[in-house]
């Protein structure tokens, strides 16, 4: 969603959701390079028909200009997460190795753990998290998705 940058607009986007039922996956917020503007890239789920039907009372929402429901082949989507894993002596390469095939950064080590940043396609981000849960996952923090569309064209309202 493109929305007006003012106090709030996520309230009422989250009171619409809470409201009606619907239940939000996750929720990400940033200004845009406009400074009037934010965006707002929400995940939820449904059929088509709720999807249309969230799609409709958002855009009643007077502060929301835009909404689109990206179709994964127009759209480009990433996922940031810091995964904290156990690292005792006889899973540290293991580790390692995981990290290194996702292309995740080490940004912490201690002598008992690794936090690790991994960004990519969320299905990536997901499996590898499941190839370290059987290591000792202690800590999982995710941004969720953000998406873009494809191609030269921008978003604006």
């Amino acid at each position: 969603m493109l929305v007006e940058n003012e106090f709030g607009v996520l309230s009422r986007v989250v009171g619409l959701f809470s409201g009606r039922g619907f239940n939000i996956d996750s929720l990400t917020v940033a200004p845009t390079n406009d400074e009037a503007l934010s965006r707002i890239t929400l995940v939820t789920r449904g059929d088509e028909q709720i999807i249309e039907q969230i799609t409709k009372q958002l855009n009643k929402l007077i502060d929301v200009i835009k909404v689109i429901d990206f179709e994964p082949e127009n759209a480009i989507e990433r996922e940031m997460v810091l995964v904290k894993v156990s690292a005792e002596d006889q899973s540290r390469a293991e580790v390692l190795r995981i990290a290194d095939i996702f292309r995740a950064k080490v940004i912490d080590v201690t002598p008992k753990s690794y936090t690790l940043e991994a960004t990519g396609a969320p299905a990536k981000v997901s499996a590898m998290v499941e190839l370290l849960r059987p290591l000792g996952l202690k800590e999982l923090v995710s941004t969720g998705p953000v998406v873009i569309g494809r191609g030269a064209k921008g978003w604006k309202g």
